[in-house]
């Protein structure tokens, strides 16, 4: 991972009360869930595989807006948002046994948009 990418992560996780899973702001804005950045390959492997089971993870193929940078945080972040808008937005939605996290900071890049 990049430093710039390891920067980008370590800030969403400042902003998720020290860490901790957090539902919503106190007013109400928009969450999205991402992969902890402490989270092993196997983990996000399995997080992409199991979101990319249940919803339309076509976004993150070659070609398309959210495949670069071509990494596992990457598109594990991407697919288990995907999950958790998906699913509702409740906590429980990201907590990929450990390995996400809720952010209020829209984690969105270029043409990649989260939804």
């Amino acid at each position: 991972m990049t430093k710039v990418g390891v920067l980008f992560f370590l800030l969403l996780l400042s902003l998720t009360s020290e860490g901790n899973v957090m539902t919503s702001n106190a007013n109400g804005k928009r969450t999205w869930c991402v992969a902890r950045p402490s989270s092993d390959q196997a983990t996000l492997l399995a997080n992409i595989n199991y979101a990319c089971s249940q919803v339309d993870c076509r976004i993150l193929q070659r070609g398309c807006p959210c495949f670069t940078p071509d990494s596992l945080i990457n598109h594990a972040s991407i697919a288990m948002n995907l999950y958790f808008q998906a699913r509702g937005r409740n906590h429980w939605n990201c907590d990929f046994r450990g390995s996400g996290l809720i952010v209020i900071t829209d984690p969105s890049y270029g043409n990649c948009i989260y939804a």
